[in-house]
C-alpha cells in the first residue's frame, strides 16, 4: 500500500534555518586553513561538490570562521547567465566595499593603477584620475591584462591590511575568461599578506585552468569536496516532523543533496513512490504554487540579472513599479528571491533562477531581453550592460545591436578579449551576408581573428582568420596576403609550422604573378618559417629572389626585407654579409615610421635577435625597446612576448640582471596568457638564464624544467636554447654532472648539420663545458674544450673574442696558474671591451683564482676585489658571494652583506639611476618595498636589489636616513 503524507508548505525542512547539518570535516579544513591564512599569509581553498551539494551553505560557515579569526569577509559568485561579463565575480565580491574606502583607497593606489582598476569595478570608475595629455596610444597589447592582475593583486593586499582578507568567491564555473586568468596569476604571484581566497564550483563544469588552481598553489592549497548527505544526516535535516518511512524515500530520491532534499521536501502533498525524477520536477511544483503575478516577476527578474533591481524587472514584466513590489513580497516569503544590498534582490539559488528562467516562454523571454536593453539605452547604460539582452534579443539584420555589441566588445578588448571575441561574433551573426555588408564584415572579422588570438585562443583566431580568407575575392590579393599571414603566425603559434608554410605557399600558387608586391609579405612569411625550422638556406633561397626594393612596394616593405637579412648569412657563417645587412637595417628601421614598424614587427624582431647574436647589444636593445613600444600600441601580443624575451636575453648578457629578470618575467606571464607553447618556452629559457645568473637557482632550475618538458619546438632552436639554459641553471645550483649532460645534449644538437644554437651560445658552452671539466680536476678534457672555442671563434665578432682566452685559462689553471692567470686578464679586458659585463666578471674571477694559486696574494685580492663589485653592480648574487668567498680565503675583510648587488653608475642627483631616483622618492613618500614593487610592476627582488644601490649611493643605511638625505637642500 502506498504511503501519501500531507506536508505544510516548508514542512519536512524543519532544522532551524541557520543551522548546519553534518560536514564536521570541511568544518575543521576552513579553520585549519583560516588559522594557516593568519599565521603564514596567503592561502588557496577550493570547495568543490555537485550542483546543491551545500557549497553556498558552507561558505557563510566560512565567512564566520573567518571573521572570528579577524579575517574580512567579502563574498561574491559568478552566475550562470552573466558568464561573459568581465570578472562579475570579483566585483559582485568587492564593488561595495570599495565603495565605501573609495577615498582611503585612493591616496594607496597610483594614478595609472587607479585607472586599470577602475576600468573594472564601478564603484571606482567615478573617482579614476583622468589619462594624462599626452600619454600616447597607450598600451592594446594583451599584455594589458598582465598590468590589470598585477593591480588586482596590489588592491586585495590593500584591504587585506590590517587584519587579512578572505576572498570567497562561489560558483567560480560560471567565471569569465578573464577572472580564471586573474585567479592563476593571483596563486602564482601570491599576495603578501594575510590572505585566504576561497573558490567554489561544479567540478563537472569547472574550466581546467580553474581546476587546477589547487595543484599549481602546492602546499599553499588545500581542497575540500563536499558530498551528499548520509541518512542520518538527512533525517536530522528534515527534523522531528517527517517519519523515517518518509524520510528514507526522500532521501533515496535526492541522493542526498541538500538542494534537491529541501525542494522535494517543499512540495505540499506528494505520494511518496511518485517522487519526481529530478528536481525540476519539484521546483515546478513550487513555482506553480506562487500567484500568476508573482511568477511573471519571477521570470522577469530571472531575465534581468542575477542580483537585480525591482524597477528594471518591472520593465521586463511589463507592470508597474508598486506591482512588481507587491509580488517580490510573495516571492521573499516563499523563498524564491531574498533580499541583497543596495535595495537588490537575487534568488535563493542558482538553480532556481535557472528553473524561473527556463519556466518563462521562449519567445516572452527573447521580448523581455528586448524591453531591458532598450531600457537600458535611455538609462545611458553602457553597452557592455546592454550587450547580454542584446545579444539575445537582437534579430537578424537589427542594426542598433549590432553596432551595440560591436561597441560593448572594443570597450572589454583590452582587460577581456575573450569576452569581447564573443560580442563580435554575436554581431556578425547579426549582420546580414550581402555586398552592402561585405567591408564591415571583414574588418570586423580582422578584429574577432585579433581578439581570439590575444586571449590564447589561438585555434579560433587561426580559424577566423581562414574564414576571412574565404570571404575575401579571389583577385584582391593585397588584403588576402595580409590574412595568410597573419593565419600563419597562429599556426607557427599553435607549433603548427608545417599547416603555415602550406597555407603561405597555397596562396602563393593563387597569385598570377608570385613576384608581385602583394606577394612580399607572403614570402617573407616563408622566410621567418624556414629560420624558425633551422633551414637557413631555404630562407636564403627566397631572400635572395626578392630584391632591396621596388617602385610598387608599400611603404614599409623595403626596411622589413633589410630586416629580414643579417640572420640566415649570420646562421650560414657568413658574418661579413651579416654584419653589412645589420648596418644597412639599421639604417631603414632608424628613420621607419612607427605605423611602417608596426605592419613588419615579426621581421623586425628578427633583426632584434640578429644584433644580439652578432654581439651588437647597444644596437639590439635600441631596437627591441621601440619594436616593443610599438607591438604594446598597436595590441600585436604574439610578437611582444617573443619581443621580451629578446630583451631580457639582451639584459643578461649586458650584465643588467634586475632589468632582465623584470622582462623576463612579463614575457612569461604574457605567454602564459596568450597559451601559446612555443612563446612560453622562448620566455622561460631567458627567465632561468636571468635567475641562474642573479643568483635564484631555483627559479631558474623551474624554469629550464618547464621549458623542456613543454616538448614543443623539437628540432627547432628554440627547444635546443632550452636544454642550453637548463644546462646553465643546473651549473649554478651546484649539480654539475646534470649540468654537463644538459649542455653536451645542447651542443651535440648545435653540431648538427644545420646547427640549432647561436654561435655566440655555442662558444659560450663550450667554455662553461670547460670551466667545468678543469674544476673536476680533468684538464685535458678542458684542453680539447678551449681548442673547440680557439677554431669556433671568428674574428670578425670580437664580442665574443675574450672566451678564447678565458676557456685556455680554464685549462691551464691545474699546471700553470701563473699563465691562466695572464689569459683570465686578457679575457677580462677583451669582454668589458664588449659589454659583456658578466663575462667579464667571471675572467676576473679566474684570474683572481689563478693568481692565488700562483701565490701572488695581493693581484688575487685585486682581482677578486673587482669581480665582486662588477658582480653586484649585475644583480649577480651568487657569483657575488663566491668572490667575496674567495677574498676572505684569502684573509680579507669584508662586510657582511658586501656578497650582495651594488650600485652602478648614474647620471641623477647624487649619482643615482633614474629608476633608483623613482624608487628612492617612494621610499621617502613612506611606502614598503611590496608597495613600490607593485607600483612601479617590478618584483620585490628587484626593488631590494635597486634600494640597496640607492643605499650605498646615499652612504646611508636606513630608509628614513635616504629619506632625510633626500630632502636635504644641495
Amino acid at each position: 500500500m502506498k504511503s501519501r503524507e500531507t506536508l505544510r508548505p516548508g514542512n519536512g525542512v524543519t532544522a532551524a534555518p541557520g543551522t548546519l547539518v553534518g560536514r564536521r570535516d570541511a568544518l575543521d579544513a576552513f579553520a585549519a586553513t583560516v588559522g594557516a591564512t593568519r599565521e603564514h599569509g596567503f592561502r588557496l581553498l577550493t570547495v568543490a561538490g555537485e550542483p546543491g551539494a551545500g557549497k553556498t551553505r558552507l561558505l557563510a560557515e566560512l565567512a564566520t570562521i573567518a571573521r572570528e579569526h579577524g579575517l574580512t569577509p567579502l563574498w561574491g559568485r559568478a552566475a550562470e547567465f552573466e558568464q561573459l561579463m568581465p570578472f562579475s565575480a570579483l566585483v559582485d565580491a568587492l564593488d561595495d566595499h570599495l565603495e565605501a574606502r573609495c577615498d582611503e583607497l585612493a591616496g594607496r593606489l597610483d594614478p595609472a593603477q587607479a585607472r586599470r582598476l577602475a576600468t573594472v569595478f564601478p564603484a571606482l570608475a567615478a573617482k579614476a584620475p583622468h589619462p594624462e595629455p599626452d600619454a600616447g596610444p597607450g598600451d592594446r597589447s594583451g599584455m594589458v591584462r598582465y598590468r590589470l592582475y598585477r593591480a588586482l593583486r596590489q588592491l586585495i593586499d590593500e584591504l587585506a591590511a590590517p587584519g587579512g582578507l578572505a576572498l570567497i568567491l562561489d560558483d567560480v564555473h560560471w567565471a569569465d575568461d578573464g577572472s580564471a586568468e586573474f585567479l592563476d596569476h593571483l596563486v602564482r604571484h601570491p599576495p603578501r599578506g594575510p590572505v585566504l581566497v576561497t573558490l567554489a564550483y561544479r567540478p563537472a563544469q569547472v574550466t581546467p585552468r580553474v581546476a587546477a588552481l589547487a595543484h599549481i598553489a602546492g602546499g599553499y592549497g588545500n581542497q575540500v569536496t563536499v558530498g551528499p548527505l548520509d541518512l542520518a544526516e538527512v533525517e536530522a535535516f528534515l527534523g522531528p516532523g517527517v517519519n523515517r518511512a518518509r524520510a528514507r524515500a526522500l532521501y533515496e530520491a535526492s541522493g542526498g543533496n541538500p538542494f534537491y532534499l529541501e525542494a522535494l521536501a517543499r512540495m505540499s502533498r506528494l505520494e511518496v513512490d511518485d517522487l519526481p525524477a529530478t528536481v525540476r520536477a519539484a521546483l515546478r511544483v513550487e513555482l506553480g504554487d506562487l500567484s500568476p503575478a508573482s511568477l511573471l516577476v519571477a521570470q522577469a527578474a530571472a531575465v534581468t540579472a542575477d542580483e537585480f533591481e525591482p524597477a528594471l524587472a518591472a520593465v521586463a514584466a511589463q507592470v508597474e513599479p508598486a506591482a512588481a513590489l507587491d509580488a517580490l513580497n510573495e516571492l521573499v516569503a516563499r523563498d524564491i528571491v531574498r533580499a541583497a544590498a543596495g535595495g537588490r534582490f537575487r534568488f535563493r539559488h542558482p538553480l532556481v533562477r535557472q528553473a524561473v528562467y527556463e519556466s518563462a516562454a521562449a519567445g516572452w523571454r527573447l521580448a523581455a531581453h528586448g524591453r531591458l536593453a532598450a531600457r537600458l539605452a535611455e538609462l545611458g547604460a553602457p553597452a557592455t550592460v546592454r550587450a547580454r539582452h542584446y545579444e539575445r534579443a537582437g534579430s537578424f539584420g537589427d542594426r542598433r545591436a549590432a553596432a551595440t555589441l560591436v561597441e560593448a566588445a572594443r570597450a572589454v578588448a583590452p582587460q577581456a578579449p575573450v569576452t569581447a571575441a564573443h560580442w563580435l561574433r554575436k554581431a556578425l551573426d547579426l549582420m546580414p551576408d550581402e555586398p552592402a555588408t561585405l567591408e564591415e564584415r571583414l574588418e570586423l572579422l580582422m578584429e574577432l581573428s585579433r581578439a581570439q588570438g590575444v586571449s590564447g585562443r589561438l585555434v579560433e583566431g587561426r580559424d577566423t582568420a581562414r574564414e576571412l580568407l574565404r570571404l575575401l575575392p579571389p583577385g584582391d590579393h593585397a588584403r588576402r596576403a595580409r590574412a595568410a599571414r597573419i593565419c600563419a603566425l597562429m599556426e607557427r603559434q599553435l607549433d603548427r609550422p608545417h599547416e603555415a608554410r602550406a597555407l603561405l605557399l597555397d596562396e602563393l600558387r593563387r597569385m598570377p604573378d608570385p613576384r608581385a608586391a602583394e606577394a612580399v609579405p607572403l614570402r617573407m612569411r616563408l622566410v621567418a618559417e624556414s629560420m624558425m625550422r633551422v633551414d637557413f638556406r631555404a630562407a636564403q633561397a627566397v631572400l635572395d629572389l626578392m630584391p632591396d626594393s621596388a617602385d610598387d612596394w608599400e611603404p614599409g616593405i623595403a626596411m622589413a626585407v633589410a630586416a629580414l637579412r643579417p640572420m640566415p648569412a649570420y646562421a650560414a657563417g657568413r658574418v661579413a654579409e651579416a654584419l653589412r645587412s645589420a648596418d644597412a637595417a639599421d639604417r631603414l628601421v632608424g628613420v621607419a615610421l612607427d605605423d611602417h614598424l608596426a605592419e613588419w614587427l615579426d621581421a623586425v624582431a628578427w633583426l632584434c635577435w640578429a644584433e644580439t647574436y652578432l654581439g651588437r647589444c647597444s644596437a639590439a636593445l635600441r631596437h627591441f625597446d621601440r619594436a616593443e613600444a610599438v607591438a604594446r600600441a598597436t595590441g600585436q601580443t604574439y610578437i611582444l612576448t617573443n619581443l621580451l624575451a629578446g630583451r631580457a636575453r639582451t639584459l643578461v648578457v649586458l650584465g643588467r640582471l634586475p632589468e632582465a629578470l623584470e622582462t623576463a618575467e612579463e614575457s612569461v606571464e604574457g605567454a602564459r596568457l596568450l597559451n601559446s607553447g612555443q612563446q612560453l618556452v622562448f620566455a622561460l629559457t631567458q627567465l632561468c638564464l636571468a635567475a641562474a645568473l642573479s643568483g635564484d637557482s631555483g627559479a631558474a632550475v623551474s624554469a629550464g624544467e618547464e621549458a623542456v618538458r613543454a616538448g614543443v619546438g623539437g628540432g627547432e632552436v628554440w627547444g635546443t636554447m632550452a636544454r642550453q639554459a637548463l644546462g646553465v641553471a643546473l651549473a649554478a645550483a651546484g649539480r654539475p654532472e646534470e649540468a654537463t649532460e644538459r649542455l653536451l645534449e645542447a651542443c651535440g644538437e648545435a653540431g648538427a648539420a644545420t646547427p640549432r644554437m647561436d654561435h655566440g651560445t655555442l662558444l659560450a658552452s663550450y667554455e662553461l663545458l670547460g670551466g667545468a671539466a678543469a674544476a673536476q680536476g680533468r684538464p685535458a678534457e678542458a684542453e680539447a674544450w678551449a681548442d673547440r672555442v680557439a677554431a669556433l671563434a671568428d674574428p670578425l665578432l670580437p664580442a665574443f673574442a675574450g672566451l678564447v682566452p678565458l676557456a685556455r685559462a680554464h685549462a691551464l689553471r691545474g699546471g700553470d696558474p701563473g699563465a691562466a692567470a695572464a689569459l683570465a686578464e686578457e679575457a677580462a679586458g677583451l669582454l668589458a671591451a664588449a659589454e659583456r659585463r658578466l663575462d667579464a666578471g667571471r675572467a676576473l674571477l679566474a684570474a683572481g683564482l689563478a693568481h692565488g694559486e700562483a701565490g701572488d696574494r695581493r693581484t688575487a685580492r685585486e682581482r677578486l676585489r673587482a669581480a665582486a663589485e662588477l658582480f653586484r653592480e649585475c644583480g649577480a648574487r651568487a657569483l657575488a658571494g663566491q668572490a667575496v668567498r674567495e677574498q676572505r680565503r684569502l684573509g680579507v675583510r669584508v662586510a657582511p652583506g658586501h656578497g650582495g648587488p651594488a650600485a652602478g653608475p648614474g647620471t641623477g642627483a647624487h649619482g643615482l639611476t633614474p629608476r633608483e631616483e623613482e624608487i628612492a622618492a617612494l621610499v621617502a613618500a613612506g611606502l614598503t618595498n611590496g608597495q613600490i614593487a607593485d607600483r612601479l610592476f617590478l618584483s620585490v627582488r628587484t626593488v631590494e636589489t635597486h634600494l640597496s644601490h640607492v643605499f650605498a649611493k646615499l652612504g646611508v643605511s636606513s630608509r628614513v636616513a635616504a629619506a632625510t638625505k633626500l630632502h636635504r637642500p644641495g
